[in-house]
């Protein structure tokens, strides 16, 4: 090391940043939070530890290297199982220190069994892809045939499941005809297997609905049923397929493709099939129905065959000449009693008549004729004489006004009228003439003619 003078090291001591061992600490927990978001890490636990602050210490390790964890309280409240020394687990972390040893560590917010959890991350994802391509839509779901004449079941031939099925079939619905595509349910090669019955069943066509089944066991057991090509096989079925996979909260990705979904495979069975009591007295209803029909038919029938032999006794010609005669016999009736109402309607029509005519007679109306002559002739007389006798008063009463105002019975007095001979004018005064004109007097009885002489 080289010699350094005391100068030049207490220069050196003011150029240097010195951290305090928290500082320190700080600031690589700092940097491993900013450069190490939350990140998913695969592991063994050992050393796990459960205080009773409900907190959960352990160590996450592997063949290799190992690192404390830390799942506090409240993120351990959600966790399906109990953590244990060895068990393999999944879990998702920030990366951190802890300051007081200034160790680092893994803050755990979620963990999950490894094999498990992967497993169930396929299963969501898949899941989420098919539904939004359609493949769970309700609207795609075939309906199951009421009355199945065969079924293809598509399972493995030594499970229970497939001797659950047979049973109830057999049990409820014996006619039916059943073919078995024996199919591994497990193992690498047993999606591929299922895929190509499925395939196989559409092709030949002999099948009304088919059973893809098994019976239950852990996710991995089932894990065939989550394949992708198994799920678009199912899709593509022309044939409906009813799912019977596992126990009845086992959900897979077939449950949800397939047309019907069972909780079991004897659910399955039992789906596809009417029980043979229900059809049983399905027939009787329909035998109790056909009963009814059939003796209302021949009740129908005895009625028009009734009906048909009073209408053929009805044409008989003895009938018809029968009711012709009745007839017959009933329009004289008629005739009769219409001819003597019509006969009794004349006769006091004619009586009307002759009342009539006799009220109208010519001598009668002559009769009164005369009579009423003779009054209006008596009624004229009186009222002419009663006319000539107030004119001939109306007459004598003017006499009497013209005698009183008439020139002639002035005249009568000893008056006279003198007029102008040459014009006719009525003298008034003497101013009206001259010596010598001649003039006219007319006196009571004729004219003197006369020549003025002179006038006063």
């Amino acid at each position: 090391m080289p010699n350094m003078d005391s100068s030049q090291i207490g220069m050196d001591l003011e150029e240097r940043q010195i951290y305090s061992v928290l500082q320190l600490n700080r600031e690589v927990k700092q940097l491993l939070q900013q450069n190490f978001p939350l990140l998913w890490v695969e592991g063994e636990l050992s050393n796990v530890a459960r205080p009773a602050s409900g907190h959960i210490y352990f160590s996450l390790k592997d063949q290799q290297a190992q690192v404390r964890c830390a799942m506090f309280r409240k993120a351990n409240l959600g966790l399906a199982f109990q953590p244990e020394n060895g068990m393999q687990v999944l879990v998702r972390a920030r990366v951190g220190i802890y300051e007081p040893r200034g160790e680092y560590q893994l803050t755990i917010e979620h963990m999950e069994e490894a094999g498990v959890g992967i497993l169930q991350r396929r299963y969501e994802a898949l899941k989420q892809k098919l539904n939004q391509e359609g493949l769970f839509d309700p609207d795609n779901k075939q309906p199951l045939p009421s009355y199945p004449h065969a079924v293809s079941i598509v399972t493995s031939a030594t499970g229970a499941a497939i001797r659950d099925i047979l049973s109830v079939l057999h049990r409820r619905y014996p006619l039916l005809t059943i073919r078995i595509y024996a199919v591994p349910v497990q193992g690498n090669k047993s999606a591929a297997a299922i895929v190509d019955a499925i395939q196989e069943i559409n092709k030949r066509k002999d099948a009304d609905v088919v059973i893809v089944s098994r019976g239950g066991g852990s996710i991995e057991d089932l894990w065939s049923f989550n394949e992708e090509e198994v799920a678009r096989a199912i899709y593509s079925s022309k044939i409906p397929i009813v799912a019977g996979v596992g126990h009845e909260v086992d959900f897979t990705i077939a449950d949800f493709v397939a047309d019907v979904r069972a909780a079991t495979p004897t659910a399955a069975a039992e789906l596809i099939t009417p029980h043979q009591d229900e059809l049983l007295e399905t027939f009787i209803q329909y035998e109790n129905t056909l009963l009814c029909l059939l003796r209302d038919s021949i009740s129908n029938f005895h009625q028009a065959v009734d009906w048909m032999t009073q209408r053929l006794e009805s044409l008989h010609p003895k009938q018809i000449i029968q009711r012709k005669q009745e007839f017959l016999i009933e329009l004289q009736r008629r005739a009769h009693s219409a001819v003597k109402l019509k006969l009794s309607d004349r006769v006091n029509l004619l009586s009307r008549l002759s009342l009539r005519f006799e009220s109208h007679s010519p001598h009668a109306r002559v009769r009164e004729a005369k009579i009423k002559l003779i009054d209006l002739h008596k009624q004229m007389h009186r009222s002419i004489q009663t006319h000539l006798q107030q004119k001939q008063q109306d007459i004598h009463a003017l006499a009497r006004t013209l005698d009183a105002v008439s020139p002639l019975g002035t005249l009568n007095r000893g008056y006279a009228i003198a007029s102008h001979r040459a014009s006719g004018q009525i003298l008034h005064n003497s101013n009206q003439v001259s010596k010598d004109d001649e003039i006219s007097i007319q006196v009571a009885k004729g004219h003197i003619f006369a020549k003025v002489k002179g006038k006063q």
